[in-house]
């Protein structure tokens, strides 16, 4: 397929089904240099859809590698107020967010001091952003294949097979994906509807180095990536194979071994473990990036402590592809995961609506950071417990197998 051709039909798919743009609505893309072609396809097609502007906003990680060498130690987690502002504006006039992923250098972070990295992260920013997400705006995360990305998951730079996957796990190869797209997300609204008519009380993770007990809200609801923002239904990230919810931020407990390595801001943070003691992660230690990971979650208070859990199937488009993508929006829809920091407001009715006292009363958690990271395999089982105390399987060797 010629690149212009893959570049059009891919920004098709993110304005009209991941972003559901409007006419009138302002779009911001934040992304990395490389990612400049896709960038401008979707700036082309989101014009063509009626966009009063699109504000793209690009970021050169060399840049910011200089910036963790160099900058003084209380500059590390400065928050420019324009961009914040950026941001603001853009949720309180109602525009759109695309977010592109596909790190140009995965690992250009790694011979770092991790505590540096950890804590080179714009906290008002990522605040910001995140409270987007809670209904301002519609919005959407998908990745843009580069050559140094493809570098690290194949062991050489072959740009043409990272595309091929990338277009699989979206869709791209449907005769019509937009058609293929709303099957889907219909196959996943089932399939959490399906949880939420047991209401458990909690869940229960089995599997190698991990023995994990995670309580729920009696509030909270599972729900797919389809999200609505001021009326408009829009895709949360693709590809998306997951159903999720916001667990009880207090009862969490047991230990929890990664499955995959977890990108985290320039660096790659492999054979991760987690103890959890009254729903804070009390114990830390991984093969590589432990430094980086522990100052990740010691950023602030909410930040060890659980935000998200998510089921998906190992049978996804995703998994199908055996491929580790060493990106997180690819990884965390080929196997289960959980998130540390802040919940996702939309899977607990009225939420959003209460003070950030009440919602930690509640168990809601609250933090400036969100990181996913995949616990799930063929030999992992995940079973509800509901609140009269009965078992019933939801994955068994990493497959969904609630009726």
């Amino acid at each position: 397929m010629r690149t212009a051709e893959r570049l059009e039909d891919y920004a098709k798919l993110i304005v009209e089904v991941g972003l559901n743009l409007q006419p009138g609505q302002r779009l911001a893309i934040n992304c990395s240099l490389e990612h400049a072609p896709l960038a401008r396809s979707v700036a082309a097609r989101a014009y063509g859809a009626g966009a009063q502007f699109v504000d793209v906003l690009y970021a050169d990680q060399h840049v910011r590698l200089a910036h963790i060498e160099r900058v003084e130690e209380d500059d590390l987690d400065w928050s420019p107020p324009w961009l914040v502002k950026r941001l603001r504006e853009l949720g309180d006039d109602g525009g759109a967010l695309l977010g592109l992923t596909g790190n140009p250098d995965p690992e250009l972070f790694s011979g770092l001091d991790g505590g540096r990295v950890a804590r080179a992260r714009m906290q008002e920013l990522s605040a910001t952003s995140l409270r987007l997400t809670e209904g301002l705006c519609n919005w959407t995360v998908v990745a843009c294949p580069t050559t140094g990305w493809a570098q690290t998951v194949f062991g050489e730079p072959d740009l043409e097979r990272l595309w091929e996957a990338v277009r699989s796990a979206v869709r791209l190869d449907e005769p019509d994906p937009g058609a293929a797209w709303r099957a889907h997300i219909a196959d996943l609204d089932r399939r959490a509807s399906r949880l939420n008519a047991r209401r458990f009380d909690t869940l229960r993770y089995r599997g190698p180095g991990t023995d994990l007990t995670v309580g729920l809200l009696a509030s909270s609801v599972w729900c797919s990536a389809l999200d609505e923002s001021r009326g408009i239904k829009h895709v949360a990230n693709m590809p998306t194979e997951e159903v999720f919810t916001t667990p009880d931020a207090r009862r969490v407990s047991g230990t929890v071994a990664a499955t995959y390595p977890l990108q985290l801001n320039g660096t790659l943070v492999r054979g991760l473990q987690v103890r959890f003691e009254n729903g804070r992660a009390i114990e830390v230690a991984a093969d590589e990036g432990e430094e980086m990971i522990r100052a990740h979650i010691a950023s602030d208070d909410g930040a060890a402590r659980l935000g998200e859990i998510a089921l998906v199937d190992r049978s996804s488009r995703v998994g199908r592809t055996g491929l580790v993508f060493f990106d997180t929006l690819f990884d965390e829809n080929a196997a289960s995961h959980i998130a540390f920091g802040a919940a996702i407001l939309v899977t607990v009715p009225g939420a959003s609506d209460l003070p950030p006292q009440e919602r930690h009363a509640r168990g809601i958690n609250s933090s400036s950071l969100h990181t996913d990271f995949m616990i799930g395999s063929a030999e992992l089982s995940v079973s509800g417990v509901t609140m009269s105390g009965e078992e019933i399987p939801i994955l068994r060797d990493g497959v969904f197998v609630l009726s």
